[in-house]
Parts: C-alpha cells; structure tokens; sequence
C-alpha cells in the first residue's frame, strides 16, 4: 500500500512529521497552522501554550447549522531506539512505507495524533465538503497530563458537538473516560535513636500495570501490603523509612518499610509468614507471584511509635483499588483510586495517591473521605492535576452518524468502547457542559514506542468515513 502524497491528508502528515513537535515543543507545529489558516483567509485564536481553534464558516447553505468542533492533539510522544542517533528538538522523523504500514526510522511515528492533525489540515482546504461551521481544535501538551485542552477558555466555542481524532481502531469509537486527580498526604516527624533491631521488610514479585486498566484486575498494591503486613503484627513498631512504587498512576510493584521492633528475627518471621500466607492465597489468581523478604538494617534513627501509628493506620484504611462499576457498560470501572507511590525524607512521609471517576461527585467524594482521614490521623494534604471526567451517555446523535458514515462508506459496523483512563474528551465535555462526542482515527499499533506504526488503507478509510459524518451533520442539531 502506498503512502500517495497526492492525498491530502497523506500530504499534511508527511509536513508535519518534518516539524519537530514533541510535548511543550508544539510552538512551530502551531505557527505552521496558524500560517495556513491566514492563507485560506479564516480566523483563528493561538494561546500561550500554542494552542490554536480555527474557525471555518459553514459551506452555501449550511451557514447556520449547529457548529461542529473537531479536534486533535499537536504533540507526540518522543521515544527512539538506543541505536538510533536522532535529537526530537531539530530532527524530522524519517517516514517509510513497510507491508502497508508508515513507519518512522529507529523512532516514534507520531500517529498519536499526527493522524488527526492531518485530517483537520485536510479539511481546512477542501472546498468541495459540505460542512456546517466547524471550530476545528489543534491542543498541546496532551501527552504530558492534557494540559493544552485544561487551559481553553469557555468562550472560544459555541459548539454542542464534537468529533475527537484522538482515537483509533478505525470501527472504534469511545464513549466514556475517566477524569481524576493527585491527593497528596503528608506526615512530618521526628526521629530518634533506638536500642532495638532494625528491621527491612521488601515486598516482591508482584505484576503491577497502569491503574487506569487494570485496576479492576484485583492486583496486589506492595505499598498497602506492607503495611498490612506490619498492622497484623500487633506489635509496637517504629518507622524509619518507607519507600514505594514508581509513579502514582502504576499500581506499586514492590515496597520497602524498615522498622524498628522488639521481636527477636526469627519470631518476627513467624509472624510475618502468617500474614504472607494469607495474602498470597487472596492473590492467587490475580497476582500470584507475590513474596517478600526480611533483612536486618544497621540503621539506629526511627519515627515515634504515635508517628509511625498513624502512617501505617492511614495507608491500612484508606479505600484503596476498584471502588465500583458501571451499570451500563459491562467491565467498565467507573471510580478507583491508587496509593501509587510512598516516599520519605528527612522529616517527612509524603503518600500519593491517584483517584479515578468518569462522574466529578465521585472523585469529590473520595477526596473528602481521604482528607477526613489525614485529618484524624494529623496529616496534611493537598490536590494537584485536576481534570474531568466524561460519563457514558446512552443517547448519542453523534454515534448514530458514525454508525451511518461507517456501514455507507465501508461496510462495517461500529464498535462502542469505554476506558478508565484520562483523555481530552473529559475536558471538553465539560468545558462544553455536557457536548455529544465521538472519537475517531485509524488502525495504528505499538504507539508511544518506536515500533509504531500506522494502517495506511485505514488512514485513507477513516477520512473518508470523517467528512461522510461532517456532511451527514449539516442535517442534524
């Protein structure tokens, strides 16, 4: 299959891809399309983040149709081969064509989602497509936590309706995502010396993942094991150091707790094994390869024992893991939340702590059950990276246009698909108080790694099928 530059979308990916557009390196990116809207006469807004919203009025005869937003991400994620010698800040990405498939040398491809960048470019020059006003949305830094998309003002946009390209699959659309926050707890000490031994307990072996999909999978969390193991003691310990998982988003892997105990090792052990003997059958099936180990520490400065109480008591109650599903898609969780990573300094413990919902109340919730927590337990707190979430609607005027473009232009029949994850459609279904949204895009594989790689009939299929549902929108508010 061939790459036909003499497609436009083929065209404008091909552009892009010489333009270095990693995540807050979007600037040129979106001065290149700011240049083109000026050249096709149609006004435009560019923000500080380079964020840019191009304005197209309707076509003869549609000009008051219900406006039509449209929307994809500049940035890409910037990954290479260690062999590969290519610098994401000045380098163009080396295009080729392999079975079928765009490929980028030794590199990321930036599919995710110079797809749909492409297609927007496409759009803005094609005279002959039917099309309502059309607010056509290219955001920044989405990779990076959907910071471009946070920043847009309510007023840039009278649109109700919105087509995302930041999808994928090809007969695939979402319809529904999670938003979610950081709750960061705190706990401030104070050390002094102690005359028992010192002990390290290490939690080990188990398989971890994103929390946005597999949280549901009942996976073990090694930061909440580990202090069960301690609480099951029922044995006065002193804390020295706790340290936990690797980002607040992964469901911690492995946990290492040093404590100070009165317990001689081998008592110690007994009781320890108990616990992990239990824990293991509750992970049977889910996270079998659970074990931990028990070393000796030389070190002599711990917390004091109401200190390392209360640490150990917030990180064994708090709500931890699959909270509920929903009832309208089966398999889909709709609210969680992840005590992702445990670190120590000096003087202080810091938990943090990934809560997850597609409904804002229910994020609300596990944030005000979190802080009553920290407050009896004389922590403090604080929220970071706050973004929306995007509930499943059942009516969708958008979907069944989908359905119609998909079967009139291919064939196929269209497939409804819901995530736990983040994604800009969160956003916009707020900023638009509640918009009726779709996602599209082409078959693509192995994104954010250099074997990504893009279905070239399928790019050519998903455009076709994009301006059969812009055309077929003119006719529907």
């Amino acid at each position: 299959m061939e790459f036909d530059l003499n497609k436009r979308h083929c065209f404008w990916f091909n552009e892009l891809a010489k333009i270095p557009h990693g995540s807050t390196n979007e600037k040129r990116s979106s001065d290149f399309i700011a240049k083109i809207a000026r050249d096709k006469g149609l006004n435009y807004v560019q923000d500080e983040l380079h964020n840019i919203i191009v304005y197209m009025p309707g076509s003869k005869g549609y000009e008051a149709s219900a406006p039509l937003m449209i929307q994809a991400h500049i940035d890409m994620v910037c990954e290479k081969n260690k062999d590969v010698d290519h610098d994401f800040l000045k380098d163009p990405l080396d295009l080729y064509v392999e079975d079928g498939y765009l490929k980028a040398k030794g590199t990321t491809l930036g599919a995710d989602d110079g797809m749909g960048v492409a297609y927007m470019l496409a759009i803005m020059e094609d005279a002959s497509l039917i099309h309502p006003p059309l607010e056509l949305v290219f955001t920044t830094q989405e990779e990076v936590g959907l910071i471009g998309s946070l920043a847009l003002k309510k007023e840039y946009f009278k649109s109700k309706r919105v087509i995302s390209l930041d999808g994928g699959g090809e007969v695939v659309t979402s319809v529904s995502s999670a938003g979610g926050c950081v709750f960061i707890a705190t706990k401030k000490f104070q050390k002094k010396r102690s005359d028992d031994q010192i002990y390290i307990l290490s939690i080990r072996g188990l398989s971890g993942g994103h929390s946005g999909g597999e949280i549901d999978k009942e996976k073990g969390n090694a930061n909440v094991i580990a202090a069960r193991m301690l609480e099951e003691l029922d044995q006065d310990v002193c804390l020295a150091k706790i340290s936990g998982g690797l980002k607040d988003n992964a469901i911690p892997r492995e946990c290492d707790i040093s404590f100070s105990c009165s317990l001689a090792y081998d008592a110690l052990k007994v009781k320890l094994d108990k616990s992990a003997r239990a824990i293991a059958e509750e992970l049977a099936d889910s996270d079998s390869g659970y074990y931990y180990e028990l070393s000796k520490d030389e070190d002599r400065e711990v917390m004091s024992s109401d200190d390392s109480k209360d640490i150990l008591d917030f990180i064994y109650l708090m709500p931890n893991g699959f909270m509920h599903r929903s009832m309208s898609i089966e398999g889909l969780t709709i609210t969680s939340l992840n005590l992702g990573v445990i670190t120590t300094t000096d003087d202080k413990v810091i938990l943090d702590i990934s809560i997850r919902s597609a409904i804002d109340s229910a994020i609300d919730d596990l944030i005000s059950r979190l802080a009553k927590l920290a407050y009896r337990l004389s922590f403090t707190y604080s929220t970071s990276a706050r973004y929306p979430g995007w509930n499943y609607k059942k009516d969708s005027k958008m979907r069944l246009l989908f359905e119609e473009a998909l079967r009139y232009t291919t064939g196929q029949d269209l497939k409804e698909v819901a995530s736990h994850g983040g994604c800009e459609c969160g956003v916009f279904n707020s900023l638009l108080d509640g918009a009726d949204i779709i996602t599209l895009g082409a078959k693509t594989y192995d994104i954010h790694t250099p074997d990504e790689r893009l279905d070239i009939a399928s790019f050519d299929r998903s455009y076709m099928v994009l301006k059969n549902i812009i055309e077929r929108s003119v006719h529907d508010e």
